[in-house]
């Protein structure tokens, strides 16, 4: 059974994370792409907030913890990027074209997105898991939970940072790049990634190696989605 203390030890943590986001969204220029991401993952993190709030997650604790370990591996990128530092591979395409003029919302969205759950998600899985001592399995069903409310992003980036009428124009290279990618997909491949980084846990170097080749490829696939349009 949680204790109160543990429970409410992890709900700290998500509204933490939540102020944490709050106050870069007050900073940042709102043109600047990680602020079109930082909006976007900030109303999922709320979402979740108020799911777990009120009772709609399976183990509350596991899901804090997750929503937690989920979001330092963004904020840490956003810290690693204002101090100099490199971020990981898959987070370097948003902020280096951050400014670009030739970017628009949706791309920038849409490369956060990738990033943080191909990459960031994936070793989430496994950080709530040594954190709680317990097994990918036993967190599967707030692992989909909270998939839920991600595949839930993609109509509301549609909605809200679609450029234009609602249908675009089938020549406009953008509606390629919507047909291209898949939310439900990429979180499919962070589950498997996850499991297969937690078989591994015991093999640190094949681990660390196996990481890094899936954040270069994410790198990959984040600068394919930042290809200014003009």
């Amino acid at each position: 059974m949680v204790r109160l203390e543990q429970l409410s030890t992890a709900t700290a943590g998500v509204d933490a994370v939540v102020a944490r986001m709050r106050g870069l969204d007050e900073q940042l220029h709102p043109a600047d792409g990680v602020a079109v991401f930082n909006r976007v993952y900030l109303s999922v993190t709320e979402a979740v907030d108020r799911s777990i709030d009120s009772g709609g997650f399976p183990d509350a604790r596991s899901a804090a913890t997750l929503d937690v370990r989920f979001a330092e591996r963004y904020l840490d990128a956003v810290d690693s990027a204002a101090v100099g530092r490199r971020p990981a591979h898959c987070w370097r395409p948003l902020f280096q074209y951050r400014h670009h003029p030739g970017v628009r919302p949706l791309q920038f969205a849409l490369a956060g997105i990738n990033a943080h759950i191909g990459h960031d998600l994936a070793l989430a899985v496994v950080d709530t898991c040594r954190t709680l001592g317990c097994e990918p399995a036993d967190i599967e069903a707030d692992f989909d939970r909270v998939g839920a409310l991600l595949v839930a992003l993609e109509e509301r980036i549609r909605e809200d940072l679609m450029p234009g009428p609602d249908l675009l124009e089938v020549a406009d290279p953008l509606t390629h790049l919507l047909g291209s990618w898949s939310l439900n997909r990429a979180r499919d491949a962070a589950w498997a990634a996850a499991r297969v980084l937690w078989g591994l846990r015991h093999l640190p170097d094949l681990a660390e190696d196996c990481v890094e080749r899936m954040d270069e490829a994410l790198g990959l696939v984040g600068r394919c989605l930042l290809t200014p349009w003009r």
